[in-house]
């Protein structure tokens, strides 16, 4: 070549013809660009580059070596530009998907025919710039440029791209109507954009009518099925590929690894589609490999026994694929690479994933998201956010999916705040993206804030979904902020959603916590349709309402409706129990949930444990408690404060001593229950100890309700003047907590001590003006010791500031309903009431 080259440059002679075969040797096999540029240099000695023959090929061979700025250059040098040389610089920047620079070459062209708009279009949508490509067809009709067949398979590979049908439709009968003659181009988009459109009915007619169907139609036909969830049949494609020679690319290979991961996320069994690619052994023997793609020879159809595991079928199949690809020398592939990664992340295989993406010699975006969302995926959003940083390190710019899959690692991950960073970077959220971070502050228990995001995304009009709203009725209802609940509902109505099994019983949920039994009593009888969950809603929200012989006549009807109790059902009908005492109705239940099945199940045993407790059967509640084969922290806690609240203060702290044994860490729940236990206990050093090692030892601040129970305890020893000092003290954040001083003064009565109970009082004249018990409990204080002057200054005090105390009330059982008396009510009918109840019975 170079002496060719050099003989060429001697004679200088009328030789363009003889550069012009170089070129075009140069463009067909692959030189290095050293050789490329000797040879432009020969062109330029020979003052042959104002030739437009030899530029255009010149702009082509750059074009090839990716040297789009060198190819440029050759063309804003030409004196003298034709359409070809438009075209070619327009392709060249098509092909190096710089798709912005070639629409302004295309605009500024002098004149443009079919190869031109066929360029352009073909780059936009090479480049996902579908829609865009189909605004520039119908630009073309408008200029009235006839379509050819590269025109056609473009558009209807946009087409199927965006999903859209109803074009697609159009293009084809175009097609028909201009009585063009269909060749494999064509047939291919055609089948392609049916099978991606979802329209397989079509997709399979027109694949049956093509003469030759190769693995372009055929590997769109098996997306097609993959994708109408017919993963059998799209098996069968695959198989057929095999069985018929066909080439398998590395297209058709990631559709079948996407096949075998859809399969196992969504529970198919398998074993059928073990039986299709175990009926045949795939073998190499024959592989010829040809330009990316490759024949699969069959050696046998003996079918190995023992070669699958059917129970990790799905996962053996994909390594057994990715094996094929190995070999066939695929593993360079930038598209079925970023398959791979998908594949070993869908199935939690990081450490393949991980090994695939350090090896692979070229990566792109996709490739960083795939891995950012499975590190996400296990809550690994310290890995995530390393993985970030390397990639934006290594030049990738993040895009939207980059930051919706962060979002997504550090809300799984609990970290709201980089989650909320990532949330801000994203310029349009989509409603999941929304829904994530919404409910990222929901599982922090931050419900006005997520109540304020749900504000923000109506301001930006984006139109939630059912996910959203259940998500915000479940956070107003935390709050009880029932103005936000109602304006949800409404919500819901204009949506037409509130009919839905899920917004229905998020609605019961929520007017229940807010004390509105009566609205979430009025969306259950109107629900078109009850599952389970809005039966356990509704039995849920009596509960907490204390209407419990409304829960249990729910409980049975839903029994009667055929609905069969969950584990939730029985766990809120059991609380129901605790309210009314009834040990009998309880012990009813229990053997309801033994037959049932839900023995074993933590949440079951935990209300079981917490009714026995609640009924004073603290034997029975420690019986569950040992006989259950797990334990988290909430049955734990439930027993320590089961004992604490039945005398039991040692039993209390064994269980504590035993808990922590097992290394299970305590929580905010568990102190309140031990200092509970030391309160009631009279084990005043080892409630202060306890208080002191929550820090120290557990590194849990103490909160309001851990200062309570000791200062409690305090107050019961008659230590008054030290549980002054603890509220008062440099440790103690909570000195303004009415709560507190109000438990001190309580035991300052007790006790007679009229210096710390009138402090105490004094502090909550101040703290909470409007609550009458502080005026009340110091005159008594006074009374008692015979001060009764200063007792009655106190109750003049307590009328001069309007404070006025609540009166006294009783509850009765009057014929099976609940009769509530005060002590300014007449007691005439209440006592002849209580002579009809007794002559009845």
């Amino acid at each position: 070549m170079a002496r060719g080259i050099n003989a060429i440059a001697n004679t200088c002679s009328p030789i363009s013809t003889h550069f012009a075969s170089l070129l075009q040797a140069f463009i067909d096999k692959k030189k290095p660009l050293s050789s490329a540029k000797s040879l432009h240099a020969q062109i330029f000695k020979c003052c042959l580059s104002s030739d437009i023959f030899l530029s255009n090929k010149l702009i082509e061979l750059y074009s090839k070596m990716d040297q789009i700025s060198v190819a440029h250059k050759v063309f804003d040098k030409m004196p003298h530009k034709n359409i070809y040389s438009w075209n070619a610089i327009v392709g060249a920047y098509c092909k190096s998907g710089e798709i912005d620079e070639a629409n302004q070459l295309f605009l500024k062209m002098p004149q443009k025919n079919t190869v031109s708009w066929n360029t352009l279009i073909g780059g936009l949508v090479r480049s996902g710039f579908d829609q865009k490509a189909l605004n520039t067809y119908s630009e073309m009709n408008i200029e009235g440029i006839k379509p050819t067949h590269f025109t056609f398979a473009s558009v209807l590979s946009a087409c199927g791209n965006l999903q859209d049908s109803c074009k697609g439709i159009q293009v084809h009968g175009r097609i028909v109507r201009d009585g063009l003659e269909l060749n494999t181009y064509v047939e291919n988009a055609l089948v392609s954009m049916y099978a991606k459109s979802g329209s397989m009915a079509y997709a399979l007619q027109l694949f049956r009518e093509m003469k030759e169907p190769n693995e372009v139609s055929c590997t769109a036909i098996m997306s097609g099925l993959a994708l109408t969830d017919s993963l059998e049949k799209a098996f069968m494609m695959f198989r057929e590929m095999l069985r018929h020679g066909i080439k398998i690319d590395e297209v058709a290979l990631s559709g079948i690894l996407g096949i075998c991961v859809k399969s196992w996320t969504g529970g198919l069994d398998l074993t059928s589609l073990e039986r299709e690619i175990s009926s045949f052994e795939i073998g190499f023997s024959g592989l010829e490999q040809e330009s990316g793609s490759f024949h699969v020879g069959l050696c046998g159809l003996e079918q190995e026994s023992g070669s699958f595991d059917l129970g990790f079928s799905g996962y053996l199949q994909c390594t057994q694929i990715h094996a094929l690809a190995i070999r066939a020398g695929f593993q360079s592939s930038l598209i079925f690479g970023n398959s791979l990664l998908d594949m070993y992340v869908k199935f939690g295989d990081m450490g393949s994933a991980e090994s695939v993406f350090m090896s692979s010699p070229e990566l792109n975006v996709v490739s960083w998201n795939v891995m950012i969302a499975g590190y996400g995926s296990l809550s690994l959003g310290e890995r995530a956010m390393e993985l970030l940083r390397e990639m934006q390190e290594l030049g990738f710019a993040p895009d939207g999916i980059t930051y919706s899959s962060m979002l997504g690692a550090c809300v799984k991950s609990n970290l709201i705040q980089t989650a909320r960073t990532m949330f801000d970077k994203l310029e349009s959220p989509s409603v999941s993206s929304w829904n994530t971070i919404i409910s990222g502050y929901f599982k922090r228990e931050n419900y006005e804030e997520a109540i304020n995001l749900f504000r923000e995304m109506q301001l930006e009009n984006t139109w939630p979904d059912r996910t959203t709203l259940t998500i915000m009725l479940s956070s107003c209802g935390e709050i009880g902020f029932l103005d936000g609940g109602k304006q949800v509902h409404s919500f819901s109505l204009k949506m037409i959603v509130f009919s839905d099994l899920f917004v229905g019983s998020g609605l019961i949920d929520m007017y229940s916590k807010c004390g509105k039994i009566d609205h979430a009593k009025f969306v259950f009888d109107r629900m078109e349709e009850r599952d389970v969950v809005g039966w356990n809603s509704m039995i849920a929200g009596f509960a907490i309402n204390a209407l419990n012989t409304k829960a249990f006549s729910l409980f049975k009807e839903m029994q009667r409706a055929g609905m069969m109790p969950t584990q939730f059902s029985y766990a809120s009908v059991i609380s129901s129990c605790t309210t009314l005492a009834s040990i009998a109705q309880g012990r009813q239940l229990h053997g309801q949930i033994i037959k049932a099945g839900f023995l074993s199940d933590i949440f079951v045993n935990t209300a079981i444990i917490d009714m026995y407790s609640k009924c004073g059967n603290i034997e029975g509640a420690f019986h569950t408690f040992s006989l259950m084969p797990k334990k988290n922290i909430v049955s734990w806690n439930e027993m320590i404060n089961g004992f604490a609240q039945n005398g039991c203060a040692d039993k209390a702290l064994e269980i504590f001593r035993e808990m922590i044994k097992t290394d299970k860490k305590p929580d905010h729940i568990t102190f309140i229950a031990v200092l509970t236990a030391c309160s009631h206990g009279g084990l005043v050093e080892e409630g202060l100890n306890i208080l002191h090692s929550m820090e120290s030892q557990y590194k849990i601040t103490p909160m309001a309700d851990h200062y309570a129970c000791v200062v409690d305890c305090l107050g019961r020893a008659g230590r008054l003047e030290e549980g002054e000092n603890l509220i008062n003290g440099l440790q103690c954040p909570y000195s303004s907590d009415p709560i507190i001083w109000g438990i001190l003064l309580s035991a300052c009565r007790v006790y007679g001590n009229i210096s710390v109970g009138k402090r105490s009082a004094e502090k909550l004249f101040c703290l909470d003006p409007d609550n009458p018990a502080p005026y009340v409990l110091l005159s008594n204080i006074y009374a008692e010791i015979g001060r009764w002057d200063v007792a009655l200054a106190v109750r003049k005090l307590m009328r001069e500031r309007g404070v006025v105390k609540n009166p006294g009330r009783s509850w009765i059982e009057v014929r099976s309903g609940i009769r509530a008396l005060s002590v300014d009510d007449s007691f005439m009918m209440a006592d002849d009431e209580l002579r009809c109840e007794n002559s009845e019975r």
